[in-house]
């Protein structure tokens, strides 16, 4: 719990929280004098002084009002506060599933979660401040009142706000077992949804509903559990809230006796009833769930967000060939792998491409390759050393990634094509342009310095930035993944020609049939093996690869053309036998 409070602590040092604290001072004074004027203005009209006891009712009419422009400013400055730490917690949740390479939960942590975590740090900044405004104000007013009556009513409020704080930790673990079963049910959920089409076709329905029924009753049970807390609060509430009610009324008589006017007592259960009661409560019901929630919750995302350190074995990796010794890999443990016992090599200034039906494997290939996806077993060496040892700006300086979906971020031309690369010089930025076939788009857009807004650009267009950005990076192993989908046959040959005269390594993910003829070798996935060599020795060994170049019929500069461009997974009696 020490780390989620040093979190909030952070928080509120910015200066926004400063403005608060001081905008809660003349919150202060209206808490402070309604008991005294409730006391002086019923001693007035008791002995016939009403001018008196109006005039306390009007001082603290006034300091109502003061109180009034101070809750305001308050609100005001609230959002200041809690927004930066919102947008820091989606920056955590974010940076975790990149570095961790895995989305599990990452979905919940950041729609529903770090929501949680929003409101509940607001509505806390408030009740608690609230809490201690009312607090300070009342142990004021009571002093200022009678030290005797304080001493009869401060000690058994504080000792039922202290009880209400021992509670927390026991509820605490029902909290993060509620986080658990949200979390399981929005992945159980997430699968179903995500086959729902499969599901109807297979008549798996009721498979279904078991496999989520299961995680909402986790979550239905949780939830009741979390809710039977809420008995022990009510008995912390009795203690501090109506037992300093009980005191004062039971030392009435003796209170009298020692002089003690009746106005005084009844400004004394005023601040009992209008001041303490309702501020424990309020602070109780906050601390009791919303804190809760808080701690837990932000302790989950803070824990998940975690980003392993690589460390280095000691030495940098020589070259950048690539090999895959037995390797595996399952989307989760219950998963059927999808790459399964793969040996591979990519030497220095090899030139590769993956092809398969479209599902088999491939993009899941370069996220190993690249170090995105850890292996569920097997070894992957890039450069004779594990992606995973190497620090990030290391493991950038060695590959470099191109995805289907291309990323383009609001800027000018030239940030976006030296993101990888900061120091290159406008010759050299220009000259991977014109390699890759984007310098005509460059120019269109108004030329390097030109703003990028990628809501404008098309699919094909923003292909062309990242390509060009990613030619002109240092890394010398390229890898390809569908980089080129969206551009026409020879826009991509362009760009693939381009990569292969680049000195280095070159793997692509081929989308059409041409990226695997300009390849010096062909992997060939099929969901159970994968089968390596050339074109013509593909064509006589793999029925795969024949059936998937079957698809393809015309010339075009003397390569097979296809009558449709992309590969399509072949009918089921010319898949391999398993």
């Amino acid at each position: 719990m020490k780390r989620e409070l040093r979190f909030a602590v952070t928080a509120v040092r910015r200066r926004p929280a400063v403005q608060l604290a001081a905008w809660s001072v003349p919150e202060i004074l209206p808490t402070a004098c309604y008991g005294l004027a409730v006391a002086h203005a019923a001693d007035a009209f008791l002995s016939g002084r009403v001018e008196t006891g109006l005039a306390w009712l009007g001082g603290l009419l006034a300091a109502a009002v003061l109180g009034a422009i101070g809750a305001r400013q308050v609100y005001r400055r609230l959002g200041e506060l809690v927004e930066p730490v919102r947008d820091e917690l989606v920056g955590k949740v974010v940076a975790g599933a990149l570095g961790n390479a895995r989305a599990d939960g990452a979905v919940a942590r950041l729609n529903r979660q770090v929501e949680i975590v929003r409101d509940t740090f607001a509505g806390l900044v408030l009740v608690v401040r609230s809490f201690v405004v009312t607090v300070i104000g009342v142990v004021t007013g009571l002093l200022s009142l009678d030290p005797l009556v304080a001493a009869l009513v401060v000690p058994p409020f504080l000792l039922g706000f202290l009880l209400s704080l021992g509670v927390l930790g026991l509820a605490a673990d029902r909290v993060r077992a509620s986080l658990r079963a949200d979390e399981d049910l929005a992945t159980a959920a997430g699968m179903v949804f995500a086959g729902v089409r499969d599901v109807n076709a297979t008549g798996a329905e009721g498979f279904a509903a078991r496999l989520v029924g299961v995680p909402i009753a986790a979550q239905a049970a949780a939830e009741r559990s979390l809710a039977k807390v809420a008995a022990l609060r009510t008995l912390c509430f009795a203690v501090g809230g109506w037992v300093p009610l009980v005191v004062l009324l039971a030392a009435a008589p003796w209170l009298t006796g020692r002089g003690v006017s009746t106005g005084t007592l009844l400004g004394g259960m005023t601040y009992v009833l209008l001041g303490l009661q309702p501020a424990l409560n309020t602070v109780m019901s906050a601390l009791g769930d919303s804190g809760l929630r808080y701690v837990v919750t932000l302790g989950r995302i803070l824990d998940m967000s975690k980003v392993p350190e690589r460390r280095a074995l000691g030495r940098m990796p020589t070259g950048h060939h690539v090999r895959l010794r037995r390797v595996c890999f399952a989307y989760g443990p219950g998963a059927a792998p999808v790459l399964h016992d793969l040996d591979l090599v990519v030497r220095d200034g090899d030139h590769l491409a993956v092809v398969g039906p479209s599902g088999i494997g491939k993009s899941t290939l370069a996220g190993v390759i690249c170090g995105l996806l850890p292996p569920t077993d097997g070894k992957v060496l890039l450069g004779g050393v594990p992606p995973s040892s190497l620090q990030p700006s290391d493991l950038a300086g060695t590959r470099v990634l191109i995805p289907q979906e291309a990323y383009v971020f609001t800027g000018t031309v030239l940030d976006n094509l030296t993101y990888l690369r900061p120091a290159a010089t406008q010759a050299q930025v220009r000259a991977a342009t014109e390699a890759v076939g984007a310098a005509r788009l460059v120019d269109r857009l108004g030329g390097l310095e030109a703003p990028v807004s990628p809501s404008e650009l098309s699919a094909g267009e923003r292909q062309l930035l990242a390509l060009a950005r990613a030619y002109l990076s240092p890394a010398p192993l390229a890898v390809l993944d569908e980089a080129t989908c969206h551009l026409d046959p020879e826009a991509e040959r362009i760009a693939e020609e381009a990569f292969a005269r680049r000195p280095g390594s070159l793997v692509v993910i081929a989308h059409r049939i041409s990226s695997a003829l300009r390849a010096q070798r062909i992997l060939v996935l099929d969901g159970s093996h994968a089968t390596i060599g050339t074109h013509q020795s593909l064509l006589a060994t793999s029925p795969l690869y024949a059936d998937l170049v079957g698809h393809w019929t015309g010339t075009d500069e003397g390569a097979a053309q296809p009558a449709d461009d992309e590969f399509q997974r072949p009918s089921a009696q010319s898949q391999p036998a398993s």
